[in-house]
């Protein structure tokens, strides 16, 4: 019985496009440390896709009400490995600037930083929603992402050589980690609130 529960949670719509988007890193790594103009391509487009369906598995799951413990665990797991492995193939394959790293690192920092804050707060039983200014923050920085792996050679092949793509890209960047900075901190007071809550009720 409990293997056809779990079972049924994973054939559920929300939860394959999420197990989805961890399938796709892979893919994404592969072709963008083949280095051709036409792999760039391909692996912007793997991310980008990879990127949609993280507006349409939270979406579906409410719409169906299928939402699960499986897939709130699995949802932020999945983006953060996402951006993750981004980050780390454009840093390797040194397609950020040296100013660009700094945006980088503030976004893997503020990763991490949440996780922590969930991690804690679930085990207080308190959530931590997610705030519409995160969702922009979540849309810059997979903007930024995408444009960064396509690239200049990526732009030659979309015919958008004219543009500068790089400057562009690590411009959005920038935009992420300022928005990343904002809702990191709203996130921290929160979880240093309900932390000072939490003590004050244990000493009384």
């Amino acid at each position: 019985m409990v293997c056809l529960y779990y079972r049924r949670m994973l054939t559920d719509l929300p939860n394959v496009l999420t197990l989805s988007r961890i399938a796709a890193i892979p893919v994404m790594v592969v072709l963008a440390a083949i280095r051709t103009p036409n792999t760039d391509v391909a692996a912007m487009l793997v991310f980008s896709i990879a990127g949609i369906t993280d507006y349409f598995d939270g979406k579906l799951a409410r719409d169906r009400a299928q939402t699960s413990d499986l897939g709130r665990m699995l949802d932020p797991i999945a983006d953060k490995l996402l951006v993750a492995a981004a980050l780390m193939m454009l840093v390797g394959l040194e397609r950020l600037s040296p100013a660009g790293l700094y945006p980088a690192i503030i976004i893997m920092l503020r990763e991490i930083l949440v996780s922590g804050l969930r991690e804690y707060l679930a085990g207080v039983q308190v959530g931590l929603p997610v705030t519409r200014l995160a969702k922009w923050k979540t849309g810059f920085q997979m903007g930024a992402l995408g444009t960064l792996l396509a690239g200049d050679t990526g732009a030659q092949v979309l015919y958008l050589g004219w543009l500068p793509v790089p400057a562009i890209g690590e411009g959005m960047l920038w935009v992420a980690a300022l928005l990343t900075l904002m809702t990191g901190w709203d996130y921290l007071t929160a979880g240093l609130r309900h932390a000072s809550g939490s003590s004050e009720s244990a000493r009384n």
